[in-house]
C-alpha cells in the first residue's frame, strides 16, 4: 500500500473506490496498515517536525476510519465529495409521508405499556431503517443519485434518533 497524501479524499486514503457499499474487514486492515506508517512512535528518532507530520497522519487516519466505518457518515461524506452535502441543520425538509410516520412512531412510543409493545415497535423502526439503507445503497452505488442520497441520509438521521430515545425507554 503506498502513502497517500493528507490531503486525499477518505476513500483514496484507505485505497478504496467512492461507494456505499464497503467490506468492512478491508477497510479495518487498510486502517491497520495506515496506522503503522503513521505511528508517531515509528518516528519517536525523529525530529519535531517528523514527528508532527506523523501525528497529523495518524489523527487524518483516524478520522477517516471513523468516517467510513459508519454508514451514515460515510453515506453524507460521500454526498459532499459529489457537491451534495447533506445540511441536516439547516435542510429538515421531509416527505408528508415520512413525517406522519414519525409522528405515529412518536405516538406509538407514547402509549407503549409493556415491553412487548416497545418490542414491537423497534422492530418496526428498525425494518424501516433497514429498508432505507438498501435504498441508499441503491442512490450511491447503481445511480450515483447523491440528491436521493442525501435525502436518505437525512431520514435515516431522523430514524437513528428516534431509535436512540426507544433503546433509552426500553433500559428503563
Amino acid at each position: 500500500m503506498s502513502e497517500p497524501s493528507l490531503s486525499a479524499n477518505d476513500f483514496a486514503l484507505f485505497g478504496l473506490p467512492q461507494r456505499f457499499a464497503l467490506d468492512a474487514a478491508l477497510l479495518q486492515e487498510r486502517w491497520k496498515a495506515l496506522q503503522r506508517l503513521a505511528h508517531p512512535d515509528r518516528h519517536a528518532h525523529a525530529g519535531a517536525a517528523a514527528q508532527r507530520l506523523a501525528m497529523q497522519w495518524s489523527v487524518r487516519v483516524n478520522e477517516a476510519y471513523q468516517r467510513l466505518r459508519d454508514p451514515l457518515r460515510r453515506a453524507a461524506y460521500w454526498c459532499e465529495l459529489q457537491g451534495q452535502p447533506v445540511q441536516a441543520d439547516s435542510n429538515t425538509a421531509m416527505p408528508a409521508e415520512f413525517l406522519l410516520q414519525q409522528m405515529q412512531w412518536r405516538e406509538a412510543l407514547e402509549e407503549a405499556r409493556d415491553p412487548t409493545d416497545l418490542q414491537r415497535l423497534r422492530h418496526e423502526v428498525q425494518a424501516e431503517r433497514d429498508a432505507r439503507l438498501q435504498t441508499l445503497a441503491a442512490a450511491i452505488d447503481t445511480h450515483h443519485d447523491a440528491a436521493a442520497a442525501a435525502a436518505q441520509v437525512r431520514a435515516l438521521m431522523f430514524i437513528e434518533r428516534f431509535l436512540e430515545t426507544l433503546h433509552e425507554r426500553l433500559d428503563t
